[in-house]
C-alpha cells in the first residue's frame, strides 16, 4: 500500500469554534469585576480610607478578579480541548488493550465539523479499520491452521499405513502417490501464504518496460499441457502492447487466472483471452465456458481461503485470487468478475500503461 502525505486543506472542516462565546464569558467577568471595583473605590472615598488601605483592598480585589478570569479561561480550555482530548486518550488506551468497540462521541451539537471533530472522526475510523484487520488476522490464522492440518493429517495417516507389511506393491505405490500429492498441496499453500504476506507488506514495485502480449503468450504456452489434458480449446486475441510495470508480479496474475479457467472448465470447453489498448490503459479479459459462479461467490471470490465451488477445493487453497487482487491493487489497476451459473466466468483486468 502506498501512502502520500500532503499539506492540503481538509475539506471536511466547515466550522470553527465560535469566538464570541469565550469573548462574552471573559467580557462579562471583567465587566462585573470593573463595576465592583468602582463601587469599592467609591465607598472607600466616602469613608476617607487611607491610601495604604485603598492599595491593599485594590490589590486583593485584583487578585480576586485574576482568579475569576483564570477560572473562566480554565473552563473554556477544559470544555474546548482538555475534556475531548481526555476522552480520546481514554479510548486510545482501551484500543491498545484490544477493545476495538470503543468510539469517541462528537463534541458539537450542530453536526458541523471543526478540527477537533475531524480528529474524532479519523480516530473512530482508525479503530473501525483496526477491528476489521484484527478479524481478518484471526480468520487468516484459523484458515491457515485448518488448511495445513488437512494435508498433514493425510501424510501422517498414509505414512503410518505404509508400515503395514501386508500391503501389496500396488497399494504402497498408491499410498506414496497420495502422500506426494498432499505434500505438494502443503508446499503450494506455504508458498502462497509467503507470497501474500510479502505482497501485503510491499510498497515499491520494480518497474520495467516489456511486451504484455508476449508475456501472455508465454503464460499460455507454459500451461499448454494442462489445456491438452482436458482437451480445452484456447482462443487468444491480443493487441501488441508495451507496458511499464512489474513484470514478475503481473505473471502471478495471468498464471492464476488461466489456471483457474482451466480448472473450472469442463473437458472440451473453451478458454479465451483478449488484450486491448484503450487510451492510457490496457484491458485484459480471461473468459471460460466453465461452471460459473453465484452472485454471492462473485462478491467473496477475492477473499483469502474462500472457495465457492467446494468440488474443486482439493485442487487449490483459496489464495490464488487473493494474490491476484493484491497484485492488481499494488500496481494501480482494477479487477472485476462477471459470471453466470453454468455459462462461464470472465475476469477483466484494467492496468495503467505506466
Amino acid at each position: 500500500m502506498k501512502f502520500k502525505y500532503e499539506d492540503l486543506e481538509d475539506k471536511r472542516i466547515n466550522a470553527k469554534r465560535p469566538f464570541w462565546k469565550e469573548f462574552l464569558m471573559i467580557f462579562g467577568i471583567v465587566l462585573i469585576c470593573s463595576a465592583g471595583e468602582v463601587l469599592i473605590f467609591n465607598q472607600q472615598m466616602m469613608d476617607h480610607a487611607s491610601p495604604w488601605i485603598m492599595a491593599l483592598v485594590g490589590m486583593s480585589y485584583v487578585l480576586f478578579v485574576g482568579l475569576l478570569v483564570s477560572l473562566g479561561t480554565r473552563y473554556i480550555m477544559y470544555t474546548a480541548f482538555q475534556k475531548p482530548v481526555m476522552e480520546i486518550g481514554q479510548a486510545a488506551r482501551k484500543v491498545a488493550a484490544g477493545d476495538f468497540t470503543v468510539r469517541v462521541h462528537s463534541q458539537r451539537k450542530d453536526n458541523k465539523k471543526d478540527e477537533l471533530e475531524v480528529l474524532i472522526d479519523d480516530f473512530n475510523k482508525m479503530v473501525k479499520e483496526l477491528a476489521t484487520i484484527e478479524t481478518l488476522k484471526t480468520d487468516f490464522i484459523a484458515n491457515v491452521s485448518h488448511e495445513i492440518k488437512t494435508p498433514l493429517a493425510v501424510i501422517q495417516s498414509y505414512a503410518s499405513a505404509l508400515k503395514n507389511e501386508a500391503l501389496s506393491q500396488q497399494e504402497k505405490l498408491e499410498y506414496a502417490d497420495t502422500i506426494t500429492d498432499a505434500s505438494k498441496k502443503l508446499a503450494a499453500l506455504v508458498t502462497n501464504v509467503l507470497k501474500l504476506n510479502k505482497l501485503e507488506n510491499q510498497e515499491i514495485i520494480q518497474q520495467s518496460t516489456f511486451s504484455l502480449d508476449e508475456q501472455l503468450r508465454c503464460c499460455m504456452l507454459a500451461l499448454e499441457d494442462k489445456f491438452d489434458e482436458k482437451k480445452i480449446e484456447f482462443d487468444a486475441d491480443l493487441d501488441e502492447v508495451t507496458i511499464i510495470t512489474d513484470e514478475s508480479l503481473l505473471e502471478i496474475v495471468w498464471n492464476n487466472l488461466l489456471t483457474n479457467a482451466i480448472k473450472f472448465t469442463k473437458r472440451g470447453g473453451l478458454v479465451k483471452i483478449e488484450l486491448r489498448k484503450e487510451d492510457d490503459q490496457v484491458i485484459v479479459k480471461v473468459s471460460d465456458s466453465g461452471c460459473g459462479m453465484s452472485e454471492e461467490t462473485c462478491r467473496r471470490i477475492f477473499d483469502r481461503f474462500y472457495q465457492g465451488d467446494t468440488s474443486h477445493s482439493e485442487e487449490g487453497n483459496g489464495l490464488g485470487l487473493a494474490l491476484v487482487k493484491r497484485v492488481v491493487d499494488l500496481i494501480g489497476g482494477t479487477i472485476a468478475v462477471e459470471s453466470e451459473k453454468d455459462k462461464g466466468t470472465t475476469f477483466t483486468v484494467e492496468l495503467p500503461l505506466s
